[in-house]
């Protein structure tokens, strides 16, 4: 069937494969398109999505692409970058400044077709540096945004031209915190570009299975199933496709899964009806030696990666299948924060994007089905598919496992910027009645779609939710290099921190296995397993400095999101008694004397912290 098709220019930020989904669940196939492609490449479609990226626009980055696209007769939108990239070309000024993270009220002057069904005032999400500061003649302002009421604003959030039919929005419409962004995306997809509906997620479990046995032809696939929602997705959509006989499953504990998780696994598959097809391996020895000392995230999880290829080569060398293609489970926001296309920045490389992986793709021999979707989009796959809810609503679990919430440390206190970041953290948190205290290690996080390694702030006090996530915002946006608040749990707060040795040890990796296990029981205890997305706890290689002194340890930090795609998130509340039971259960582990709830939406700060 010939589809309406809508083109997402690609600048390598973070959400233009969002943007595509977005466009799907209008009923419109979307097609990801590079800048550099030549204009015919553009023929056909019925309007032009600009995506983000993490290139200035007001230092003129990336400004050497197909030009020509704004001489076609469809209506284009920019987001973001996209925005800022429209206003120049039509003789608007974009200058570096006015940076904005995270929700924002988007206040309409007036109305207008790209808004129809909207309020005056919309929660929209941020994440730029730069900022239109002008625009040209045949442009209008038909938005302006402010983080807070009272704030001061920022103009041009959202531009137009009828007569061009060209638009701009500051604000990503394409993430769940705009919440309106889908009818954004449908008044100008289905309103604007005139697209007929007509995709849908029963024609795509056909044109992928159809792809399946193209790329397969009369072979087979041996696939790594770790047990989560992707690869048993990915796993049931091939057997489908080829058939039962032509899918083998691997499933490697790696030592750094969860209590009793390898055992769950294969229980899983059993009950789904492949049982017969899984091998079982225990090669956690062989994965925590080659992990032996290091400490940098992402050396660990390379070596996690390339050790899973080794284990998989290994073992289909052992059952005599090594012509099979290899099969993953890899949906898209493994591809986009490693840095796969072109321009995006490595956000964090995972497992199944190191590059022995990149290179077997390039030979052809990896099969991944569900490499276009998001999660949402792959729950939904396997309601279709018949996949068990239980298997369906499981919480993410990345590939690497525990190593990504195993932060490890030389021992040594990281300070780097604590000249700035000190002075900068009392008066902002005085205004919210907290005390604020910079720790000495650093975390992975996420800014203007570039990897942010920096320092996280513990607050303490008293304070309401409401209260404890202002705080949050206004630290991870006014002060420097930080990207990740948490709130202390302790009775008291701390005088001071520093950092404490730890590596990736099995006995290290037993006592994170115990406290996770005490915050998904937790999770289920009170009633909040289903609401929360994602819950990862996390063991710091950090000590607090308390005035009575105290035994020396470690801290853990429980992190619960709420989210549909990965690629934002944002926190969630715990109950009180929740939160009484974890401290009670984690701070009576042999060796955590600290605990700590993570506040950070994503962006600035990435779901995991490695």
């Amino acid at each position: 069937m010939k589809h309406d098709e809508i083109a997402v220019i690609d600048f390598g930020g973070q959400y233009a494969h969002l943007i595509a989904t977005k466009v799907r669940r209008q009923g419109v196939l979307a097609e990801i398109r590079q800048p550099e492609d030549p204009i015919e490449a553009f023929e056909g479609f019925k309007g032009i999505i600009i995506s983000g990226s993490p290139s200035l626009a007001s230092h003129g980055e990336d400004s050497e692409y197909t030009h020509a696209i704004y001489d076609l007769d469809v209506p284009i939108i920019g987001f973001c970058f996209g925005h800022q990239e429209i206003a120049r070309h039509y003789g608007g000024e974009v200058v570096h400044g006015g940076r904005e993270w995270g929700k924002a009220n988007l206040h309409l002057t007036g109305e207008h077709p790209l808004f129809a069904g909207l309020g005056p005032i919309e929660q929209v999400f941020m994440s730029h540096y730069d900022s239109v500061a002008s625009v040209g003649a045949d442009f209008q302002e038909i938005g302006y945004s402010k983080a807070t009421e009272g704030s001061e604003g920022h103009r041009f959030a959202a531009i137009a031209s009828d007569t061009l039919r060209r638009y701009g929005l500051q604000f990503h419409p394409e993430v769940d915190d705009t919440v309106h962004g889908d009818r954004i995306i449908a008044n100008f997809v289905l309103d604007i570009c005139g697209c007929e509906p007509s995709w849908t997620m029963d024609g795509y479990v056909d044109e992928e299975s159809e792809r399946l046995r193209q790329q397969v032809g009369g072979g087979a696939v041996f696939l790594l199933a770790s047990g989560g929602v992707d690869s048993t997705v990915a796993a049931v959509l091939i057997a489908r496709a080829l058939g039962p006989e032509r899918l083998h499953l691997l499933h490697i504990d790696n030592g750094l899964m969860r209590k009793n998780e390898s055992a769950e696994v294969v229980e899983y598959f059993e009950e789904i009806g492949l049982g017969d097809n899984l091998t079982f391996v225990d090669a956690s020895e062989t994965f925590l030696t080659a992990l032996e000392g290091v400490i940098e995230p992402e050396q660990k999880r390379r070596i996690i990666g390339d050790t899973f290829i080794e284990v998989f080569q290994r073992e289909a060398e052992r059952l005599g299948i090594g012509d099979h293609l290899l099969g993953q489970g890899t949906i898209y926001p493994d591809t986009i924060e490693t840095g796969a296309s072109k321009r995006s920045d490595t956000i964090k490389t995972h497992h199944n994007r190191v590059p022995i992986i990149e290179q077997m793709i390039e030979a052809g021999r990896v099969v991944e089905p569900l490499v276009e979707l998001y999660k949402v989009e792959v729950r939904e796959l396997g309601v279709k598919l018949g996949v068990p809810d239980k298997l369906v609503d499981r919480h993410p679990f990345p590939g690497p496992g525990l190593g990504v919430r195993l932060l490890c440390n030389s021992g040594d206190d990281d300070r780097t910027g604590f000249d700035q970041i000190e002075p900068a953290l009392e008066p902002i948190a005085g205004r919210f009645g907290l005390e604020a205290l910079a720790l000495p290690i650093r975390s992975v996080g996420v800014k203007a779609d570039l990897r942010a390694y920096e320092h996280p702030v513990m607050l303490s006090g008293e304070a309401s939710w409401d209260m404890l996530i202002q705080a949050t915002s206004a630290i991870t946006v006014d002060a420097p290099g930080i990207n990740r608040c948490v709130w202390n749990l302790s009775t008291e707060a701390p005088i001071g921190a520093h950092a404490v040795a730890g590596t990736v040890t099995r006995q290290r990796l037993d006592l994170l296995r115990e406290a996770d296990a005490i915050v998904m029981q937790a999770l289920e205890r009170h009633g909040l397993y289903a609401a929360v997305w994602q819950c990862p706890t996390v063991l710091v290689p950090c000590a607090l400095e308390f005035t009575d002194g105290g035994p020396e340890g470690e801290m853990i930090v429980v992190r619960p999101v709420a989210s549909q795609r990965a690629m934002t998130a944002r926190p969630v509340e715990l109950p009180k008694a929740m939160i009484a039971d974890l401290r009670r259960d984690i701070l009576a582990l042999d060796g955590v004397t600290a605990l700590a709830l993570d506040l950070t939406s994503k962006p600035p700060g990435t779901i995991e912290w490695e």
